[in-house]
């Protein structure tokens, strides 16, 4: 399934599309958009969920919106949560089941609009004006049970007329109110549009982000779609469940590594004193220079076995005399001479 940001699912399949911010091509409300992220929740089979807070926009692009939800075949809720101004107000309109939070402001006021150029085209940009408000004065008209020119000298009487939940309930403009998270007593309209969009897009926690301030970490710095962005995370979360695996086997690994390197500083400590101990008892070096050898010995092996080796033995006087018979010896040789002389004579 396409994934759009704008949409959000819950396990029933019931979707939420948000109208959120300003309407036309190129703003954060189009009419582009929002038709795909319609066809995409329709094809989920549950309910759709429109929620609103917008200052208003394009009157064509309203217009397509509001024909889209009007002629969708899916059973469809609207929400004011902030702000239904303007062309948001006639959105608001379509046909649908709309409620207001108790907070939020519904507004409806005249065409604007400008252009430049001689009597002529300034005479049919105002025609164009007027024909936009015949026709959304139409739209309000189905809703509030009144005909149209009613509808504009009312409403469309260049003055903006910003209602209450409570005064679009009993002006007929909406079907109900709803309870929604509070907001500061005596919010201004500009106050409650800022406070509901963002509830949409800031965090509302250290742990938690939307979608698109994900997209800004370097992680995400190639992801040009959504889509990209959702199979990123997916990966993190396949990498995330083998982190505990990998740690305990890195774990054992690091046993064995320890248990190894004890075993060889080991041996090479029994190596050293197997030389050294060699070494003094030749007297090749004694307790004062045994201690030099040793460093040489655990700097490099190979160079201080040499350098022991180059040494020459220094045997004691006694150990030579003391040989026993069989291994010979000077002064067990003398003795036997000295005995053997001694018999001739008798």
């Amino acid at each position: 399934m396409k994934r759009f940001f704008n949409i959000q699912t819950n396990i029933d399949g019931e979707s939420t599309i948000f109208l959120y911010g300003d309407i036309g091509d190129g703003y954060d409300v189009s009419s582009g958009r929002i038709a795909s992220e319609l066809l995409e929740a329709e094809r989920n089979g549950g309910r759709i969920n429109v929620r609103i807070n917008s200052n208003g926009g394009d009157v064509y692009s309203g217009i397509a919106i509001f024909n889209a939800l009007k002629g969708s075949k899916a059973d469809i809720r609207i929400y004011v949560d902030g702000i239904a101004a303007s062309m948001a107000s006639v959105i608001a309109l379509c046909g649908r089941h709309v409620e207001m939070s108790r907070y939020a402001r519904l507004m409806l006021h005249s065409v604007s609009g400008g252009c430049y150029g001689n009597k002529r085209e300034m005479r049919k940009c105002i025609d164009e004006i007027e024909s936009l408000e015949d026709t959304l004065g139409e739209i309000c008209a189905g809703r509030l049970g009144m005909d149209k020119e009613e509808v504009k000298a009312r409403y469309f009487d260049n003055e903006d007329h910003w209602l209450t939940a409570d005064e679009a309930l009993r002006l007929g403009f909406i079907d109900g109110i709803y309870d929604s998270e509070p907001v500061p007593a005596e919010s201004t309209p500009e106050q409650i549009y800022t406070i509901f969009n963002n509830r949409l897009t800031e965090p509302q926690n250290d742990n938690s982000m939307n979608l698109e301030e994900l997209k800004k970490r370097p992680r995400f710095k190639d992801c040009a779609t959504d889509k990209e962005a959702m199979a990123e995370l997916d990966k993190l979360e396949s990498e995330a469940g083998k982190v505990a695996g990998l740690e305990s086997e890195n774990a054992g690994l690091k046993a064995k590594v320890k248990t190894f390197e004890d075993k060889a500083a080991a041996d090479e400590e029994a190596k050293r004193k197997e030389l050294l101990d060699a070494a003094e008892q030749d007297g090749r070096i004694n307790a004062q220079t045994r201690p030099t050898f040793e460093n040489i010995l655990k700097q490099d092996m190979e160079a201080g076995k040499k350098a022991l080796e180059a040494l020459t033995p220094r045997r004691s006087v006694m150990k030579d005399i003391l040989k026993t018979p069989e291994t010979g010896g000077s002064w067990n040789q003398r003795m036997a001479e000295i005995r053997e002389n001694r018999r001739k004579r008798r």
